[in-house]
């Protein structure tokens, strides 16, 4: 994972406060709230339909909420914080026969950024060598390099980005994330939004989880997203097996599976467990760690 920038600690770039979006009856959007800390990579992450794109097009004034507020950099002004705000919600129509520094001079006239620009973006996406060569000529990571390097025109300080990675293969998603890092290690703090748990996992350091425009949880990544080990424990009289491990510090969870207890735990180990039992009378006849992995408490989270 980890991009991380040594200043998360500071305030947050983006808050957003209960807001919520319909589309008719549909709720795309449930009263949503975090906040997204200045430096960090912040994963919006939930399956398709969860109000990801949504939420991104409320927060760039695309789109309007019908409850809440959200507000950039303190309490800016939309139209003064949007200037600082380089966005990626849909692939840019460039030109197939033109090359990227051209391509990049159309955009920097229809945003109004001024075309010195160009070779500074282009060497920051790694795109200087092949400034001169057609678009047509480019791989998909290239063309995706690209289209964040159209965002970056102006040194914006944020850039959100809505699936960055998606359509492309392992080479180019392998591009995107690096460049994700590189951009954050150059102080930019960056917002997206991702079906695919592994990318959230490998370049975000905070996390926000939507499901059906709910949010589940939100927070560092390493919080959201840890992986808790699971015990499954079996004796001859289970309901005593049930009763001594209710008292024990660090069992979170007691679950009945199969024929056994399925222990969710905190800080100890099975040895410990094994002791706890032998000093209430209990011999355990089975004692057995199944690690879980992130994408099993994902998908628990979401289905």
């Amino acid at each position: 994972m980890q991009s991380c920038s040594t200043f998360l600690h500071l305030q947050s770039i983006l808050s957003i406060q209960n807001v919520s979006k319909s589309y008719g009856p549909i709720r795309a959007l449930n009263g949503i709230s975090f906040d997204v800390p200045e430096g960090s990579v912040f994963g919006v992450l939930g399956p398709n339909g969860s109000g990801k794109t949504t939420l991104l097009g409320i927060i760039l004034d695309v789109l309007k909420a019908n409850n809440g507020t959200y507000s950039w950099f303190d309490g800016m002004k939309h139209e003064d914080a949007r200037r600082q705000i380089g966005s990626l919600l849909e692939t840019p129509n460039f030109y197939h026969y033109l090359s990227a520094y051209n391509n990049l001079e159309i955009t920097a006239a229809i945003r109004q950024h001024g075309l010195e620009d160009r070779e500074r973006v282009l060497k920051l996406v790694g795109l200087s060598e092949r400034q001169h060569s057609k678009f047509q000529t480019y791989s998909l990571g290239m063309k995706q390099r690209l289209a964040i390097g159209a965002a970056l025109l102006g040194s914006p300080k944020v850039l959100v980005l809505d699936e960055p990675t998606n359509g492309l293969d392992p080479a180019g998603i392998a591009e995107i994330r690096e460049l994700i890092r590189k951009l954050n290690r150059e102080g930019i703090t960056i917002v997206i939004a991702s079906h695919l748990l592994d990318e959230v996992e490998k370049v975000c350091t905070h996390v926000a989880i939507l499901k059906k425009g709910n949010l589940l949880l939100n927070g560092p990544v390493d919080d959201v997203l840890r992986s808790e080990d699971q015990l499954e424990v079996k004796a001859a009289d289970m309901a005593q097996l049930e009763r001594v491990l209710q008292l024990m510090s660090g069992v979170k969870k007691i679950r009945p599976a199969d024929g056994m207890l399925q222990l969710t735990c905190e800080g100890i180990e099975p040895q410990q467990v094994n002791e706890h039992c032998m000093k209430n009378g209990i011999v355990l006849s089975h004692l057995q760690l199944k690690k879980r992995s992130l994408e099993s408490k994902f998908m628990e989270l979401t289905n």
